[in-house]
């Protein structure tokens, strides 16, 4: 299936997730030549030419250009694959969020497919626009082919930090695998707190969904927990079948991640989503 086909079907898939973040004021999708809040003669093309220097409108209303700057990838060092030699996208998904209790704007540029990697290859910018625009820190964060934020967005973990939940994926005609990134920032820098794997599988006697869900919980820490619940839910389909459908069924599997002062990072409670990881895996 042709790249540009494939990223507008899962665009249409992801507009749930899209309409439910903007309504909550959290997620926009503003003209990129429209002007900041507050910043009458610097646009969001501004912000994305501090990514991609040669950014521009082409005749159609696509924003085209060349090669990124260098980042490195959100998951280490070995990670991600390299940038495409051109680029092309009709706007960029825009949070704004707290971190380290200052103001701060994030974008997220989808670059379309890596060369040299099955993963796409997403751009995550930090920026700070109380004064003179300033870009922060920018890392790929593409784990599948095509990357989003996924609603909320972004999780309150103090009155002063927010953290960000972006989503890879990718589908075939019964099959929907979904990777959720948890990222935060200190000092300005994005650190990645771990990645949330699930997987949707349609079949002939049965479909089988896997839904997630985010909560904080105060716990006295600098920064809040954060639980995440995986709702694994199988329904019998009622379609006349070669195989018998299995049984309904519905299960919560869960992890909550608390701050660790000694290590200065979340450190999860339990191994349960990665169990259910290497279990999806298995049915790949």
């Amino acid at each position: 299936m042709p790249t540009t086909l494939l990223r507008f079907i899962l665009a249409l898939m992801l507009l749930p997730f899209l309409w439910t973040a903007a309504d909550a004021q959290a997620v926009s999708f503003p003209d990129l030549a429209s002007a900041l809040p507050g910043h009458k003669d610097v646009t969001y093309l501004d912000l994305a030419r501090m990514v991609i220097p040669d950014l521009a409108a082409d005749k159609d209303g696509l924003y085209r250009g060349g090669l990124p700057i260098k980042m490195r990838h959100v998951e280490g060092p070995d990670s991600g694959g390299s940038p495409p030699e051109t680029s092309g996208f009709s706007n960029a998904a825009v949070l704004a969020i707290k971190a380290g209790g200052e103001d701060r704007l994030t974008m997220l540029f989808d670059l379309g497919d890596s060369p040299d990697s099955a993963e796409g290859y997403a751009v995550l910018a930090l920026y700070d626009i109380a004064g003179k625009p300033t870009l922060l820190d920018a890392v790929n964060v593409a784990v599948d082919r095509g990357t989003y934020f996924r609603d909320p967005g972004k999780l309150s973990v103090s009155a002063n930090d927010d953290v960000l939940i972006t989503m890879s994926m990718h589908f075939n005609s019964n099959q929907n695998y979904v990777i959720t990134p948890l990222i935060m920032v200190r000092d300005d820098k994005f650190e990645l707190i771990d990645m949330i794997y699930t997987f949707d599988e349609k079949l002939c006697a049965y479909s089988r969904k896997q839904d997630v869900a985010f909560q904080t919980i105060a716990d006295g820490q600098p920064y809040a927990a954060l639980k995440v619940t995986v709702t694994d839910t199988t329904a019998p389909s009622e379609e006349s079948c070669d195989d018998a459908p299995p049984e309904a069924a519905s299960q919560d599997i869960s992890a909550t991640y608390r701050w660790d002062t000694k290590t200065s990072r979340y450190v999860k409670d339990s191994d349960a989503l990665d169990r259910l990881a290497a279990e999806n895996e298995k049915r790949f």
